[in-house]
């Protein structure tokens, strides 16, 4: 099959068109770089005195990163447990074949989804602080992880319907065929292989949870951004602390970046010797490998063909 099935591919002038595109595109970046540059250098925010701190001052990293870092992780890690119940939930809510229950899964999902995190987390931490639910020392915490579950949840209920939608029809026969139920179907046969191909979309989704930590400092939540602003107060050097917040994350979003590729590959390797979610005979009763016949009985010792 054509690769340009799609579109039409471009030819010489449209090919032309787009390295003058890029190239321009490149020029005004690297224009606009130099202006932010000169403008910081002019401020003195560039001066090597202004980053010394980060490699001489144990104290930077004990009472400033290493804080704010334990929070970001702290706020991810219960947001993306949670989160996984929720949309695990709600994506076999998707799934029912009891109408009020899909419906309801569904307007929550898409409600969810449609309304911004920072939005979510405001409304979380008011309703925390006034009412007493929770500690008041404990409610940013409360409020950015309220934020990030109900957000993520709808995410993965979208994963776990699309997981199960993209499995072969013959697995939902199959189950079928062995006298499972609807429900047992789902639970036994679908969910286990749709849950195994989403682990890498999962891992992706741990990526989208810690960027959007960040989003605490609005709630005065203490993750990464908040102890970065507390530590360019403290040293006159609010530049230097939010480039190093910024590679701080770049570097631990890359890693599960490349975490979730390496699953991928794995389970693609698996799937190529025969993935665990591949149609399976071997329980039915008289049937063999698939296109295989049944193996005959083996005839007893000394006894003779009629």
């Amino acid at each position: 099959m054509s690769t340009s099935a799609l579109y039409d591919a471009p030819g010489p002038r449209a090919r032309a068109r787009h390295r003058l595109f890029s190239a321009l595109g490149i020029l005004v970046f690297l224009g606009i770089l130099f202006l932010v540059v000169r403008k910081l250098q002019s401020a003195g925010q560039l001066q090597g005195y202004m980053w010394q701190p980060f490699l001489v001052d144990r104290a930077v990293w004990r009472d400033y990163l290493l804080p704010g870092l334990i929070g970001t992780f702290k706020a991810a890690a219960i947001s993306i447990v949670l989160a996984g119940v929720l949309g695990l939930l709600l994506g076999v809510g998707r799934l029912s074949r009891v109408a009020p229950v899909r419906w309801v899964s569904s307007v929550v999902v898409e409600f969810f989804r449609s309304v911004p995190v920072l939005i979510m987390m405001l409304a979380s931490y008011g309703i925390y602080s006034r009412s007493g639910v929770v500690a008041p020392d404990t409610a940013p915490l409360a409020g950015v992880v309220t934020g990030l579950t109900l957000y993520n949840g709808s995410v993965i209920a979208e994963l776990v319907r699309s997981g199960v939608h993209s499995l072969p029809k013959g697995q939902r026969e199959a189950g079928a065929s062995i006298g499972l139920s609807e429900g047992q179907t789902l639970r036994i046969v679908l969910l286990p292989q749709a849950l195994t191909a989403m682990l890498p979309a999962l891992v992706g989704q741990l990526v989208v949870v810690l960027k959007d930590t960040a989003l605490g400092y609005q709630i005065t939540y203490q993750e990464l951004l908040f102890w970065s602003k507390t530590l360019g107060s403290a040293f006159a050097n609010p530049v230097a602390a939010y480039v190093v917040a910024a590679v701080i994350f770049i570097v631990v979003n890359y890693l599960l970046t490349l975490l979730a590729g390496r699953l991928e590959r794995r389970l693609r390797s698996r799937g190529g010797r025969g993935a665990p979610g591949a149609p399976a005979s071997a329980g039915t009763p008289g049937a063999g490998a698939a296109g295989t016949p049944a193996a005959q009985p083996a005839t007893p010792s000394g006894a003779g063909v009629a």
